[in-house]
């Protein structure tokens, strides 16, 4: 396993992590809207935040890609204006942290769907800490806090897992993932 990140790693680690952040400035706005809508159950929708987490590591396979990805996504979120402010970047700390878990746990040597499912709810966990400490601590009941932190990290395997790691395997189809071993493992169709 190669650990040294070459300039490519990293300038397709911030490519994701830029386009996520654009991502993000809609999902703001949509978790914004769904103010009104139960507090616990809009959580389906938050493994859109941490798809740079698992997707920078299925991609890079490098230890710190996904907490790299994760982080620089949060940082660039934060400059174009994000509602919560500065607080997106520690929680993208957490996230990207989470997501390096289910990775890491294999010795990076695993890039299959169970390792991304994983990873996604390990994001999802990293979130859920940061949001009920400094958001729904005084909110949310013991009921609904377990409902979110349980709705968070499915939100992160089905979103951010399984949806990286689909997006990863038809980037590799397209021959854009050459450079990677991510894309020298593609299937010929």
């Amino acid at each position: 396993m190669q650990t040294r990140w070459r300039t490519v790693d990293i300038v397709v680690a911030s490519i994701i992590a830029v386009a996520f952040a654009a991502v993000f400035a809609a999902w703001n706005q949509l978790w914004s809207a769904l103010d009104s809508f139960a507090l616990p159950w809009r959580a389906v929708i938050y493994g859109v935040w941490l798809v740079p987490a698992v997707l920078g590591q299925l991609i890079i396979r490098k230890p710190g890609a996904g907490l790299f990805t994760e982080l620089v996504a949060a940082v660039i979120s934060t400059l174009f204006g994000s509602p919560w402010g500065l607080t997106v970047v520690v929680s993208g700390l957490l996230q990207g942290a989470g997501g390096e878990f289910g990775f890491a746990a294999t010795g990076y040597r695993s890039y299959k769907l169970g390792n991304a499912l994983v990873a996604g709810a390990l994001a999802g966990v990293g979130a859920t800490l940061f949001d009920l400490t400094n958001f729904y601590s005084g909110v949310f009941t013991t009921g609904q806090q377990w409902t979110y932190a349980a709705l968070v990290a499915a939100s992160g395997a089905v979103i951010a897992g399984a949806g990286s790691w689909a997006l990863q395997r038809a980037l590799s189809r397209t021959g854009v993932l050459d450079r990677f071993p991510s894309g020298r493992e593609r299937v010929a169709v």
